[in-house]
């Protein structure tokens, strides 16, 4: 699956999108960890920890949002990470 990173998910990830290759039943939450298990450099000076922005961070499963953690992924998703957006 395809997970495209957004904003301070961005910076903080280091990259704009990476690709996961996960068990078939793998859920939104198993891929969250597969991302955490990622080593990275360091974010940014001010940019906090992607562990922290997924924490608070909204999905899109397929432009869809979903916010079930047992939501189960297929190998050709898309998933979006959104963090808290500030302004107007």
């Amino acid at each position: 699956m395809n997970v495209r990173y957004f904003a301070a998910a961005r910076a903080a990830a280091g990259l704009d999108e990476e690709k996961f290759d996960l068990a078939d039943g793998a859920t939104l939450a198993g891929l969250l960890e597969a991302i955490l298990a990622v080593e990275r450099p360091e974010p940014p000076a001010g940019t906090p920890p992607l562990a922290r922005i997924l924490a608070r961070s909204s999905f899109l499963l397929n432009e869809v949002a979903v916010r079930n953690g047992a939501a189960v992924l297929s190998a050709d998703d898309v998933v979006d990470v959104l963090p808290p957006f500030a302004g107007g």
